[in-house]
Order: C-alpha cells, then sequence, then structure tokens
C-alpha cells in the first residue's frame, strides 16, 4: 500500500512538472513567434540571432526535462535532443555566415531528427503520463515539416524566418494542449478524491 502510495506521489510529482514544462515551452514559442513576425521579418540581424536561439533553446529545455525526469539513463532520446539541438545552433551560424539561403535547411534537418526524437519520448512516456498523443501527433508534425523545409532550401533568410515561425507556432498549440490536457486530468482526479 505505501509503495503504491509512493508510485502514485512520484507520478502525481512527474505530471506536475510536465505541465509546468508544456506551459512553459508554449509560452516561449509564442514569444519566439512575435518576436520573429515583429523583430526577425524586418531585420536580418534579428532573424539571425532568433534562429540561433531557438534550437538552443530546445537543447536548454530538453537538457532540464531529463534532468527533472530520472537524467540521461532514463531519458537518452531527450539526451540525443540536447546534442542535435546544440548542433543545429552551431550549424545555423555557420549557415549564417557561408550562405544564409541555407538556414531553413539546416532547420529541415534540425526538425525531422528532433521531431522524431520528441515522438520516442513521448511513446516511452505514454504509460506513465497523459497528453503525450499531442506530443506524438508535435513530433510526427514536426518531421513532415522538416521534409518540407528541405524541399523550400535555399530560401532566402526572411522567407526562412516566416516558415520557421509557423512551424513554431504549431509547436506552442501542442505543448499547450498537453499542458492543458494535463491540468484537466488532474482537476478530475482532485475532484474524484474529494467526492
Amino acid at each position: 500500500m505505501a509503495e503504491h502510495r509512493i508510485t502514485q506521489g512520484t507520478q502525481a510529482a512527474a505530471e506536475q512538472w510536465l505541465k509546468h514544462y508544456y506551459f512553459t515551452r508554449a509560452a516561449v514559442s509564442v514569444i519566439w513567434v512575435g518576436l520573429a513576425f515583429a523583430v526577425g521579418m524586418h531585420s536580418t540581424l534579428g532573424a539571425a540571432i532568433l534562429l540561433v536561439l531557438y534550437p538552443a533553446w530546445d537543447a536548454l529545455a530538453n537538457y532540464l526535462d531529463l534532468s527533472r525526469s530520472g537524467g540521461k539513463t532514463d531519458n537518452r532520446t531527450q539526451a540525443l535532443n540536447v546534442a542535435i539541438s546544440s548542433a543545429t545552433a552551431a550549424a545555423v551560424v555557420l549557415a549564417l555566415k557561408t550562405d544564409p539561403a541555407w538556414v531553413l535547411g539546416v532547420f529541415g534537418v534540425w526538425a525531422i531528427l528532433s521531431g522524431l526524437l520528441q515522438l520516442a519520448t513521448a511513446l516511452r512516456r505514454w504509460k506513465q503520463s497523459g497528453a503525450q498523443w499531442a506530443m506524438i501527433l508535435s513530433g510526427a508534425q514536426s518531421a513532415l515539416a522538416g521534409g518540407l523545409f528541405l524541399t523550400l532550401a535555399p530560401t532566402p533568410l526572411l522567407a526562412a524566418i516566416s516558415r520557421i515561425a509557423g512551424y513554431a507556432g504549431v509547436g506552442a498549440a501542442y505543448f499547450l494542449i498537453s499542458a492543458v490536457w494535463l491540468s484537466v486530468g488532474q482537476f478530475r482526479r482532485s475532484r474524484a478524491k474529494l467526492s
């Protein structure tokens, strides 16, 4: 019985973290999209900074999540995503210095790889946590968008940030759906305990 309570407590803490994490990811994505349209579409320097920050933030976010969710050993897909997102930020810097028209292609490769890793993470979490169906859809959509980005490359930088902002906006929606789904589940469970 005590073991069951510990398991429930651990699961509740994990879901609380995921809810907070998904809300944070959604909020940061919305802010990034807003800046992409307000600044990045009108300034090459602004676009360049935002395009480097996007995969760098993804690397940090995945690192924070894996750190709170059992570490690298329990979260190999996220650890790999940290490495890929970090490498992507560096590849974006390189593309910006050599041929900015290929930034969308760099994002295409990243969207495919990180999307598949997000999908794998969601499948692994399926039994322990709710709202993973939205993360599975998000990962699959990311991989498909990455393929589209590759077919559209090379693309001028300001057009690229517009397409990437659309991609980020859809990602924000998936994170928000997951966070709300977890919140509703927690609310229902707390009401069931009271009745």
